[in-house]
């Protein structure tokens, strides 16, 4: 069945603005806060906003469980913002992570209505479409720094650039727009969490970025409220079988 023209521009465009807010946001939040917090909210505050997102627009119950997990996420971005210290944690770099949080949580539950309308199933297309919309709309800005790299290794650059869109990027958004169209918007996230670990570990090791006592906790509770989405995903799936098997 063919998808409705409607529904497959409000998909492509709706799509490629959240990546590219997602996209700017994210980077400029690594850039002023590092790249270890501003991973680390960015993925941990997603999922709480796809929860209550997907609350208010999918009619998706939240329970006590994601209840209980907005509020740990919440308690640690605070952990982060008033306990890492000016060092380490920059209030606008945490600002411009959640914004960033926020273009991702956009693009899993438009995905996510679309596919059970039945207009979310081309993830290669939508993938294209959004990565052409991000370029137009970051092209200014673009424009404004400078097209081409100054280094004084431009092929191995421009080796880079290509890896860095084909795989990590163009491949990878593929597999997740056609992942988040079948799931639940907020189980979505859950495999995300090893991300903000990843990021963590290379921050340290190859930046050399230094982890506070306040980070690792703000981590932690984040982690931790992501983790009790999933639970709490899985408990509600197990309740709707059991529910139709009794019906």
């Amino acid at each position: 069945m063919e998808e409705p023209r409607r529904r497959r521009a409000v998909r492509i465009l709706g799509t490629g603005v959240g990546l590219t807010v997602f996209q700017s946001a994210y980077f400029a939040a690594v850039e002023a806060t590092g790249l270890a917090v501003g991973t680390v909210v960015t993925l941990g505050a997603g999922p709480v906003l796809i929860a209550l997102g997907a609350r208010l627009t999918l009619g998706e119950r939240l329970g006590r469980g994601g209840t209980a997990a907005v509020a740990g996420a919440l308690a640690g971005l605070v952990v982060l913002v008033l306990g890492g210290g000016d060092a380490e944690v920059r209030p606008a770099g945490v600002v411009l992570a959640v914004v960033s949080a926020a273009g991702y949580a956009a693009i899993t539950l438009l995905t996510r209505r679309l596919g059970r309308a039945g207009g979310g199933a081309d993830a290669l297309t939508t993938t294209t479409w959004a990565f052409a919309i991000g370029a137009a709309g970051l092209l200014p800005a673009a424009l404004a720094e400078g097209l081409v790299p100054h280094t004084g290794e431009p092929v191995g650059v421009l080796l880079l650039l290509g890896y860095v869109a084909a795989v990590p990027t163009a491949l990878a958004y593929a597999l997740y727009f056609a992942g988040a169209a079948v799931v639940r918007a907020a189980t979505v996230s859950v495999i995300m969490l090893l991300e903000p670990v990843s990021a963590a570990l290379i921050a340290v090791s190859l930046l050399g970025e230094r982890l506070t006592a306040a980070i690792v906790l703000g981590t932690l509770l984040l982690l931790a409220a992501v983790t009790g989405l999933a639970f709490a995903e899985t408990r509600t799936a197990v309740e709707r079988r059991r529910g139709a098997a009794v019906a």
